[in-house]
C-alpha cells in the first residue's frame, strides 16, 4: 500500500511509526506543511499547502492520511482518494475544535489518541495513540545517565517534559508544585523542562531523572507518559486525556486533580525515589503493535472507499471542496 501523508510537522513518534508501517509493506510518502513547525504556521501557510497537497494526491496513491485536524481540508479537498483522518489532541480539544469535527465528519475513517477524544468526537473513530519504541526508551542505571546529561547525583530531579513557553502544558503550574515539594523534601530539587532537546537523547534525561511531573490543562494521550513508563520512571500527572487509563496499575505514579494533590504525590515519590512499573503496562502501545492497528484502519478506508457504501450509506465518492467544510 502506498499512502499520502499530510501533516505539520513529523516528531519523533510520527517518523517511528512510518518507519514500522514500512515493516508492513506500507510506504508513506510525507507532506509537510510549508512553515517553521516551532514558530507556528500561519493562515497563508496552510492556504498554500492545499494546491500542493491535491497536486501531489493525483499521483500513485492508495489513500491520503491527515495527521493533525488543520490538514484534513487539504485531503478532502480532492475526490480521489479515500481518506483517514488522525487528530492528536489540540486540534479536537483546542481553539481549531470546530474544524476537526466538521472534517471528521467526511472522512473514510477517523483516528483519535484517547477515549476522551473519542467521546468528543461528532463522529465515529478508532482509538489509536501513537507507539512507543521501547527499545530506544528502556531503563538504564540512573549515575551513568546523570553523568551524560550532566546532573547533580546529590538533588532529586524532575522532568517536565515540554518546552516551558508552551501555555496548554502550565509550565508555571509545574514550578509553583516544585517550589511547595523543596519545602518537604531534605535534598535540593532541580526542575528540567526539555524544550529544544533532541529526541535521541531524551532516553538519557528520563533514566537521569527520580520523576516525570505532567501538569498539563489538556491531552490525548501524551507521548511523554507513554515513554516514560518504558523507562520504569514514576509519573505525577494532571488528570487529563486518558492518562489515568494509561497509568493504572502503575506504581509509583499518581494521577492529580489540585495543586495540593500534585505536591504530595510528588514528594512522596522523591523521598524514596525508586522505578515503577510502567514497562510492564505499555505492551500494547508498542509502535510494532500500534503500526498493525493503524494498517488495519487503512485496509477499512480502502475497502469502505472501493465498496458499496460510505459512512454515510452513499456510494458516491466525491468529497466536499475546502469552502464547504466552513
Amino acid at each position: 500500500m502506498h499512502v499520502l501523508s499530510l501533516t505539520a510537522n513529523t516528531p519523533g513518534f510520527y517518523r517511528r511509526e512510518t518507519a514500522a508501517l514500512a515493516d508492513l509493506g506500507i510506504e508513506r510518502t510525507t507532506l509537510e506543511v510549508p512553515g517553521n513547525p516551532d514558530e507556528g504556521r500561519s493562515v497563508a501557510d496552510y492556504l498554500r499547502f492545499v494546491p500542493r497537497a491535491v497536486r501531489e494526491a493525483a499521483g500513485d496513491y492508495d489513500l491520503i492520511h491527515a495527521n493533525y485536524g488543520l490538514t484534513a481540508p487539504m485531503a478532502l479537498a480532492q475526490s480521489d482518494l479515500p481518506v483517514v483522518l488522525s487528530l492528536w489532541g489540540s486540534d479536537l480539544l483546542g481553539e481549531f475544535g470546530w474544524l476537526s469535527q466538521a472534517c471528521a465528519r467526511r472522512a473514510d475513517e477517523v483516528v483519535v489518541m484517547s477515549e476522551e477524544m473519542d467521546a468528543e468526537l461528532d463522529a465515529q473513530s478508532h482509538v489509536v495513540p501513537h507507539g512507543v519504541n521501547a527499545e530506544q526508551f528502556q531503563p538504564a542505571p540512573k549515575p551513568a545517565a546523570r553523568e551524560r546529561v550532566g546532573w547533580s547525583h546529590e538533588a532529586r530531579h524532575v522532568l517536565f517534559p515540554y518546552a516551558p513557553d508552551r501555555d496548554v502544558k502550565d509550565f508555571p503550574r509545574a514550578g509553583r508544585v516544585v517550589e511547595s515539594v523543596r519545602e518537604r523534601v531534605g535534598d535540593p530539587v532541580a526542575l528540567h523542562p526539555l524544550g529544544g532537546v533532541d529526541h535521541e537523547l531524551i532516553p538519557a534525561y528520563m533514566n537521569a531523572a527520580d520523576a516525570l511531573l505532567l501538569t498539563s490543562r489538556r491531552e490525548g494521550l501524551p507521548n511523554s507518559v507513554k515513554e516514560a513508563m518504558c523507562c520504569n520512571l514514576p509519573v505525577v500527572a494532571t488528570d487529563v486525556g486518558d492518562v489515568r487509563e494509561c497509568l493504572r496499575g502503575v506504581s509509583p505514579s499518581a494521577i492529580c486533580r489540585t495543586d495540593a494533590q500534585l505536591v504530595d504525590e510528588l514528594a512522596d515519590v522523591l523521598a524514596d525515589p525508586c522505578q515503577s512499573n510502567g514497562r510492564e503496562a505499555i505492551s500494547d502501545l508498542r509502535v510494532e503493535r500500534v503500526a498493525e492497528r493503524l494498517a488495519a484502519v487503512y485496509e477499512q478506508a480502502v475497502g469502505r472507499d472501493s465498496g458499496v457504501t460510505d459512512r454515510d450509506g452513499a456510494t458516491d465518492r466525491t468529497r466536499p471542496t475546502v469552502s464547504a467544510l466552513n
